[in-house]
């Protein structure tokens, strides 16, 4: 009987020692074989890109090449040494335009600076020399020496029959992060800009695409990859994207940059009058006319051959209005800055018809465009 209990206590005892053996020691086979830390997860297949996705990123590795990356340097004078020497200035965009190694930007991003440096996707760096700029267009041409391996120029399309509402991409450096694209949509069209230097850009482009500082001068392209516009300005009181940005038309860099790399220079299309701008706002006032009142005829200039009239000034001060221009090509003119815009759309060469005010009668008039 004691045997029996004893036999049976032993085996109570063995059991309970291996019981909490397995308690203390299955943490630890636990996590020989089992993962440390949360459950693990399987990973879920991507799947397909939408077809969307997949010709943005298209455009995107397609137009990275043809982008560059715009640094500029100005010249300081050390007030005490009287040493000269160079410090950084800013940054911006451009694009290759062709074969020659011309690279378009904008005017601004090279105004004030003494030289410019151009780098390439790739990584190589060239200083650039300077073809000549518009500041009217806010459009300035570069050209580096590229030897070999030339990036590919960025393909041309047109503005004058973009639509509101089709998309666009906009690839850039913004607060230099080099090539970063930013999409959206065409928001208006014909939208004017002025400038400090008292021009007005017409017939711009407006895009809720992300533009800011370091995206000027880069290329506004559409679905194809085409260019449609050069990014310009933004509108925002921070200075940074509020979904309001600029572009320059390539209908207009189209006629802008072919005279800049030829002529070194733009030759606006005029002609062959005087105005004044602030003259012509106070003449404007008195009359109570919207136009811009021609004060002078320039001798043999394509105006006189069309016989327009200039205005009389008489020695005690009075001025006496000739023939007051209010409209160009059936659009109206309220400005000096309106009608050189206006004259912009065309070209040297070139017949226009001007609407005149004579003797408060309105009439047309045809003029040849000259050389302004």
């Amino acid at each position: 009987m004691r045997d029996s209990f004893l036999f049976r206590l032993f085996w109570i005892t063995l059991a309970a020692a291996l019981l909490i053996l397995f308690a203390r020691y299955l943490p630890l086979l636990e996590s020989d074989f089992a993962p440390t830390g949360a459950p693990q997860r399987l990973v879920t297949a991507r799947g397909d890109l939408a077809e969307d996705e997949k010709s943005t990123i298209q455009l995107f590795e397609n137009s990275r090449d043809s982008v560059v990356y715009i640094t500029t340097r100005q010249q300081v004078m050390d007030f005490w040494t009287r040493n000269v020497f160079t410090v950084p200035r800013g940054t911006g965009s451009g694009f290759i335009w062709d074969d020659a190694g011309h690279v378009v930007t904008n005017y601004h991003v090279l105004e004030g600076a003494s030289e410019a440096w151009v780098k390439l996707a790739d990584g190589r760096d060239y200083r650039a020399a300077l073809v000549g700029v518009s500041a009217a267009h806010d459009i300035a041409v570069l050209r580096i020496g590229v030897g070999f391996k030339r990036p590919p120029p960025v393909p041309i399309g047109t503005s004058g029959d973009l639509k509101v509402g089709q998309k666009v991409f906009a690839i850039g450096n913004p607060f230099g992060l080099d090539w970063t694209l930013t999409s959206g949509i065409v928001s208006a069209l014909d939208r004017s800009l002025g400038e400090k230097n008292n021009n007005l850009i017409e017939h711009l482009i407006q895009t809720d695409a992300a533009i800011n500082p370091g995206n000027s001068g880069g290329p506004l392209l559409d679905s194809a990859g085409r260019l449609i516009g050069i990014n310009t300005a933004i509108y925002s009181p921070s200075g940074t994207s509020a979904g309001i940005g600029f572009a320059v038309p390539v209908d207009t860099v189209m006629r802008v940059v072919p005279q800049i790399i030829r002529n070194g220079k733009y030759i606006s299309p005029s002609i062959g009058i005087e105005t004044h701008d602030a003259l012509n706002q106070r003449l404007s006032s008195l009359l109570n006319v919207q136009g811009v009142v021609i004060l002078r005829i320039i001798p043999g200039s394509t105006a006189e051959k069309a016989g327009l009239r200039s205005a009389t000034l008489y020695p005690d001060g009075r001025i006496v209005p000739g023939d007051i221009i209010v409209a160009l090509a059936g659009k109206p003119v309220d400005s000096v800055r309106k009608l050189q815009a206006r004259l912009d759309d065309f070209k040297v060469g070139d017949t226009v018809r001007l609407t005149i005010l004579r003797d408060g009668t309105k009439t047309d008039i045809e003029v040849v465009l000259q050389p302004g």
